[in-house]
């Protein structure tokens, strides 16, 4: 535990820790407004976003396997969170976060993390891009300031009570969302190092608690004043009929949390040129949200837009991160009255801006205009995730991507039926020297091409079966370019094997790759065919071939098919 904990780092100086108290501080103001806004957005007090930023951020750091990943609250999290809040209630929502943290530390120890990098980028652009959607139009209602919407899970729903109520629009609240809106687009263009974001927050809440008390709705008007104190510890009433009930909110947070914690340690990788542990980084995860659900925190994982800006100010270790964590609560603590002043219609651009900014949308429009299955899946996982929710969309997407990458490679399989060709060298196969006179009636042989696995092994089958001749005596499988077998492959082999033995046929097997032979040897279908029938080479298969064959069958043969054929057709035996 001590050298988990202390692996990265070693050597550390006062001047590294320099570097990772300014990046801290720089990042933890950036955490603070997004971490209120997430939690709003997620139907949850703001006190509990910060509550997140504070201790997930700490823990993430302190266990990850990132040395540079800031974690926190996020907008990934936001339409899975208030589907769970609307559904259950917010203490089940702490449970569910809890379990999905048993889930992420159990998927670490499992060494799981580099699975859910197989993950397809058209289904992760999908559901962001979904989920983009999603917090964009759920800040309507604040940005215009409406008023009497009653919140529902579908899309649709939320987007009717917009209509039905907005003429209850507040232009005051519009002011106040435009003014805001207007310095997050203009503080990176004029101050580029300074958080619009924060700059954006305290210049509305200024104004609007001047000019226009009374006139817009706060943070403290909507939610109470935001608590200046520490957050409190409580153990959560957990009981099997709620963990029962909450398993499938949980797995979802985990897989979420994993594929968005793994995609930013990527960034930070690429970023940095080091590399990440990932099943570290699960546990890290797993830590993380089983604590802060005991403190009142809602999910967190791995931010990418806050680690980035953390390698951007100059991070150089987990330190830096820490930081963000403690400096957050300090902040909360001594200005938690100014931040219940903050307008509702502020933060919404804030969102607004989240949600541009996380929709992938470049990528999103690469991928359309491939118009491939990568499309389909990339369209189906974002409508799915609008319209019904990120478990569907993630499911189907992929489903629909296990089914077009199971086509793509049948169509990669080969199975060509060959014979030697004698006028080059090193009597190699070829395909197409095959004619109604020139092929040898007792041997057939086939170059099989390519991965035998359930998309493709009933095309193997067929092919070899249409095409075998019935008077054949001996098959010869070259299988030299076949990397692996699947069950669904050696089910169908095992069918022809069995059909050509019946016959009193004999198979004979050249250049077949390890991994293929293990799975025939672990079936029992490589003693079904017989080790003696396994040959490194072809031509030794062939030579074992021309000596199993009935040769007074030879004799007068003119196909020609092997350079032996000559003394067998003229003598019925070889010399």
């Amino acid at each position: 535990m001590h050298r988990f904990l202390t692996g990265r780092f070693s050597n550390y100086s006062a001047a590294k820790f320099q570097k990772d108290l300014l990046s801290g501080i720089i990042v933890g103001v950036i955490a603070i407004p997004l971490a209120i806004a997430f939690a709003i957005a997620s139907g949850v007090k703001p006190e509990y976003g910060i509550y997140t930023a504070c201790i997930a951020g700490i823990l993430i750091s302190l266990f990850g396997g990132s040395k540079f990943q800031i974690g926190g609250p996020t907008g990934a999290f936001v339409p899975i969170l208030f589907g769970i809040v609307l559904t259950y209630g917010y203490t089940d929502l702490l449970l569910a976060g809890f379990l999905a943290g048993i889930l992420l530390l159990v998927m670490g120890i499992l060494k799981l993390g580099s699975f859910i990098t197989f993950i397809p980028r058209p289904v992760t652009v999908g559901f962001t891009a979904g989920i983009a959607v999603i917090i964009f139009t759920g800040q309507i209602e604040n940005f215009f300031g409406l008023t009497g919407l009653e919140k529902h899970e579908e899309f649709l729903s939320n987007m009717k009570e917009i209509a039905v109520h907005f003429h209850t629009v507040n232009f005051w609240s519009v002011f106040t969302a435009l003014i805001c809106l207007t310095i997050l687009l203009l503080t990176p263009k004029l101050f580029p190092k300074v958080p619009g974001s924060l700059v954006g927050l305290a210049a509305a809440t200024m104004i609007a608690s001047i000019f226009l008390a009374g006139q817009v709705e706060t943070i403290g008007s909507a939610f109470g004043a935001i608590p200046s104190g520490l957050p409190e510890f409580h153990l959560l009433d957990i009981s099997w009929e709620r963990v029962e009930r909450l398993l499938v909110p949980a797995f979802v947070i985990a897989a979420l949390g994993g594929i968005e914690s793994l995609l930013s340690a990527v960034v930070a990788d690429g970023m940095t040129n080091t590399k990440h542990d990932s099943n570290r980084e699960l546990i890290g995860q797993g830590i993380a949200n089983m604590v802060t659900p005991l403190f009142g925190g809602i999910p967190a994982t791995g931010a990418i837009a806050r680690t980035a800006t953390n390698i951007k100010s100059g991070a150089v270790s987990p330190v830096s991160g820490i930081v963000h964590g403690v400096f957050v609560l300090l902040t909360v603590v001594v200005l938690a009255p100014y931040a219940s002043m903050i307008p509702l219609a502020s933060m919404a651009p804030v969102l607004m801006l989240v949600a541009w900014n996380m929709s992938e949308r470049r990528q999103f429009a690469a991928i359309l205009k491939m118009r491939n299955g990568d499309s389909l899946v990339l369209a189906a996982t974002f409508l799915l995730t609008v319209f019904t929710s990120i478990t569907t969309a993630v499911l189907v997407g992929l489903v629909l991507a296990v089914f077009l990458f199971a086509k793509r490679m049948s169509g990669l399989l080969v199975v060509s039926k060959v014979l030697p060709d004698h006028t080059k060298d090193g009597r190699t196969v070829q395909p197409d020297i095959i004619s109604t006179t020139h092929d040898c009636p007792q041997i057939s042989m086939y170059t099989i091409e390519g991965p035998l696995f359930f998309g493709a092994a009933h095309l193997f089958e067929e092919r070899i079966m249409d095409s075998l001749h019935l008077e054949s005596r001996v098959l010869i499988l070259r299988m030299g370019q076949v990397p692996f077998i699947d069950s669904t492959g050696e089910a169908n082999l095992r069918s022809i094997v069995s059909h050509f033995q019946k016959r009193g046929g004999l198979i004979l097997v050249s250049g077949i790759q390890p991994d293929a032979e293990r799975t025939l040897r672990t079936s029992g279908q490589y003693e079904q065919i017989g080790s003696a029938h396994f040959f490194a080479h072809t031509g030794e298969a062939i030579t074992y071939a021309l000596q199993h064959i009935s040769h007074p069958a030879c004799i007068g043969c003119r196909h020609f098919a092997f350079k032996e054929c000559s003394e067998l057709s003229s003598a019925g035996r070889l010399p």
